[in-house]
């Protein structure tokens, strides 16, 4: 069986989410695209993990959409296929039930800087370069560089990259907030890891209702967190299992608002 470009692995709390296409420094095409909705999914649904890294193979973290998936596509294909599915996986990524940290032991460009934006949190090492050249090229940011990332980062962060084609150093991407941290070469997945670690310390199900909430006040998510999150209180009342255990007996359910 090939090796998968996008892993998943768990490793106690912490799961990691891996990138793996180093020799094009992680870029992302259509298999890749598909194959981190799976291990995001995986992320999910796997018992005890309370954070997540995603992290790129190689000297890279992700150098964004690859150019040769993408150049030749029609118009209506390249809309379709490429934007609004790249989209769908970020918001996959944007709205993962754990906190997330990406791990940015690599240069983040274009699609790469809007995976990493998709994350809660950014670690960086001091080399790394941060930027969205997509303008240079002739195209515009498509997988949420000219939303997520406003949201996140300030829109006149956004401007001197997207509109004034200024490539960031970690330690001016540090003072516009656009990452959170900055380490030394080599030391950006153990930095993460250890905040992953402190993160998991606190009350699983109290961290996902705030990042939820959170993503509420920013404008990610709106009628189903308010779902998720209304459905998740009435699971833990009598009510519930009142009505669950009478629908079973076939019989009327007596309710006491407990």
């Amino acid at each position: 069986m090939a090796e998968r470009l996008v892993t998943f692995e768990k490793d106690g709390a912490i799961g990691v989410v891996t990138l793996r296409r180093p020799e094009k420094f992680n870029a992302l095409d259509i298999p890749m695209l598909r194959a981190l909705e799976t291990a995001l999914d995986e992320a999910e649904l796997a018992e005890g993990v309370r954070v997540v890294l995603i992290r790129g193979e190689g000297k890279g973290f992700c150098a964004g959409g690859d150019v040769e998936a993408w150049g030749a596509m029609s118009a209506a294909d390249f809309q379709v296929q490429w934007v609004r599915y790249g989209h769908r996986v970020f918001d996959r990524l944007a709205r993962l039930r754990q906190p997330t940290i990406a791990v940015l032991s690599g240069h983040a460009l274009g699609g790469g800087l809007e995976l990493a934006a998709a994350c809660d949190f950014r670690v960086a090492e001091s080399r790394v370069k941060l930027g969205f050249p997509e303008t240079s090229i002739g195209v515009v940011p498509g997988w949420s560089g000219t939303q997520r990332a406003v949201r996140r980062f300030g829109a006149q962060a956004v401007r001197r990259m997207a509109l004034g084609g200024e490539i960031l150093q970690a330690a001016e991407a540090l003072a516009l907030g656009v990452v959170d941290r900055v380490v030394d070469s080599g030391k950006a997945f153990d930095e993460a890891r250890a905040w992953g670690e402190k993160i998991a310390e606190r009350g699983p199900l109290a961290t996902e209702a705030a990042k939820l909430m959170i993503a509420v006040a920013e404008g990610e998510e709106n009628a189903a967190a308010t779902e998720v999150l209304a459905s998740g209180f009435i699971a833990l009342t009598g009510d519930l299992k009142a009505g669950v255990g009478a629908f079973k007996a076939k019989q009327k359910p007596a309710f006491s608002r407990s």
